[in-house]
């Protein structure tokens, strides 16, 4: 099981680095069909995700650790889309209304998530 789950996790971390560097292309390969618009911006935010969930399948693939591994993938998650976000509302070519207060959340979220890990033993976010 564990190699099915390294194995996964390396396709599901490759596809979501795809994603964040050519969506467009990513879809033709997968779907057929071409994206462009705010369907790239969404294409490169289920990369961020897809990323993550590698991340801590990953890490998890030993049995051990509790937690960690999904602590690890959804801090770089919440990195990710924070600067994604950030990026997007200052370029003010895909801004809609949700985007602020969804990158405030994010914000948020990654600033609690990096303070718990400063405060949480090395040895348990290492398992």
């Amino acid at each position: 099981m564990n190699r099915w789950l390294g194995l996964t996790a390396i396709i599901e971390a490759a596809t979501g680095l795809a994603l964040m560097i050519d969506p467009s292309a990513v879809t033709q390969w997968l779907l057929g069909a071409q994206v462009s618009g705010a369907a790239v911006a969404l294409g490169r935010v289920g990369g961020f995700g897809l990323l993550s969930l590698g991340l801590a399948c990953w890490f998890g693939r030993n049995g051990a650790g509790g937690s960690a591994p999904a602590f690890r993938a959804m801090l770089t998650y919440n990195v990710l889309v924070t600067l994604y976000l950030l990026y997007l509302g200052v370029r003010g070519e895909w801004v809609g209304r949700l985007l602020w207060p969804a990158a405030a959340w994010h914000i948020v979220v990654t600033v609690f998530l990096t303070r718990a890990w400063f405060e949480t033993p090395r040895r348990q976010l290492r398992s």
